[in-house]
């Protein structure tokens, strides 16, 4: 099958086509993978498992790239965690800028809500600027940020997602109700745009409340800071490029 077909069978099935190669990424950037091809890669806005449910502008491809001091302290969270059984996934690095513009003019098309049941189940779209929840410039486009979690290391591999086939579930149900991602429990999805995905939310159970804590400790430990509102996003305190919002689409590796 020609790499011209395979991509299109990859759009009509999944939501997404073949990585794209480029250019090398910029100076102080590195893809996470040849850091440490260990750490579980989920690069959901590569795909249609999103709050948008397509492939969001500038992802090319299913790769984190992160700024090196980034990539280099969340290697050093992961094998912490590999010591006690776990291991780290990413949902999400890097983002370009025209990622959050895609982010923008869909947040201003308040009619449509295809993914709402999964992803804001108790907002109304109309209110995503004013809390938050989509912003003109996001922290990810500096390079060093990160959306992460915890998968036990014996884990199966997470549920496929199939648009128009797998049943979109509220983001905040039960543990083994909500999509199979096979992370730990932290009370929500990835993703989930309700206060429940507050770090300190006392909405989640117990066993959520600790899995929280853990992996705070662990990503502070190593020299990311928390967002008060989602349990998954850390930023690297002394990031290299405070000031600076990035827009280099996400490409795979050159080929050698």
């Amino acid at each position: 099958m020609s790499a011209r077909r395979i991509a299109a069978t990859l759009l009509a099935v999944f939501g997404f086509c073949a990585p794209t190669h480029a250019e090398p990424l910029p100076d102080g950037f590195v893809y996470l993978r040849a850091v440490d091809p260990t750490i579980v890669q989920e690069m959901r806005y590569y795909g249609p498992h999103n709050f948008i449910g397509r492939p969001i502008d500038g992802y090319q491809a299913p790769e984190c790239i992160l700024t090196r001091p980034a990539a280099e302290a969340l290697v050093r969270v992961h094998r912490e965690a590999q010591a006690s059984g776990l291991v780290v996934k990413v949902f999400d690095c890097y983002r370009p800028q025209r990622a959050v513009d895609h982010f923008i003019r869909w947040s201003k098309d308040v009619a449509d809500q295809a993914m709402k049941t999964a992803f804001y189940p108790a907002v109304d779209k109309a209110d995503f600027f004013k809390l938050g929840y989509v912003a003109e410039k996001s922290g990810h486009s500096r390079g060093s940020t990160v959306d992460v979690t915890l998968v036990p290391a014996d884990a199966r591999a997470p549920e496929t997602y199939v648009p128009g086939k797998t049943a979109l579930v509220d983001c905040r149900a039960g543990y083994t109700g909500r999509f199979r991602d096979n992370g730990l429990d932290f009370g929500t999805d990835y993703d989930c745009f309700d206060p429940a995905s507050h770090p300190d939310s006392a909405a989640v159970g117990v066993v959520a409340r600790h899995n929280r804590a853990l992996l705070a400790e662990l990503m502070g430990k190593h020299g990311f800071k928390p967002l008060p509102e989602e349990w998954w996003h850390f930023t690297l305190r002394d990031e290299p490029f405070p000031q600076t919002f990035f827009d280099f689409p996400i490409t795979a590796p050159q080929a050698r």
